[in-house]
């Protein structure tokens, strides 16, 4: 087993964790930092199996997925800030 495989697992068991806080979050805010965090394990999840499989046209892959997900993260904490309490 390698380093690599390693650490798919933990990001497995990352992944684990933050589904059931996704599942559980007892506010909106918690739900949205959730899946912040639920998508940046998939892309890292993703740039390492590219690393494994050594597919190098994946990489550019995860750089879009990476900016479109910051962009993303900061729409939506936009949106949760101007929604009336």
């Amino acid at each position: 087993m390698s380093w690599i495989d390693v650490l798919l697992v933990l990001l497995g068991a990352v992944m684990a964790v933050v589904v059931g806080r996704l599942v559980t979050g007892p506010a909106n805010a918690d739900r949205v930092v959730a899946l912040d965090l639920a998508f940046v394990v998939f892309i890292a999840a993703t740039a390492l199996l590219s690393v494994r499989l050594d597919v190098v046209a994946v990489d550019i892959l995860v750089l879009a997925a990476t900016l479109l997900g910051f962009l993303t993260t900061i729409a939506v904490s936009h949106l949760l800030e101007r929604r009336p309490r």
